[in-house]
């Protein structure tokens, strides 16, 4: 399961907050904390989710590292 490690400055360039984009892609504020923070990965699902409200591919949500791996 990948790491998000892009997400903050995706949603950042969006100009949402944590809640805002917790609340739009249905996922608790606190998993996306974590997936910020890097103590949790994305499940597939949860990826989708993101970038889907995000507007982006899911690979633009994940580092090149973790893309790599």
């Amino acid at each position: 399961m990948p790491k998000l490690t892009r997400l903050r400055l995706v949603r950042e360039r969006r100009a949402l907050s944590q809640i805002d984009l917790a609340d739009a892609a249905d996922v608790a504020q606190t998993t996306l904390s974590r997936l910020e923070n890097g103590t949790t990965s994305a499940q597939p699902r949860t990826l989708r989710k993101l970038a889907k409200v995000l507007r982006v591919d899911p690979a633009e949500l994940i580092g090149p590292d973790e893309m790599a791996s």
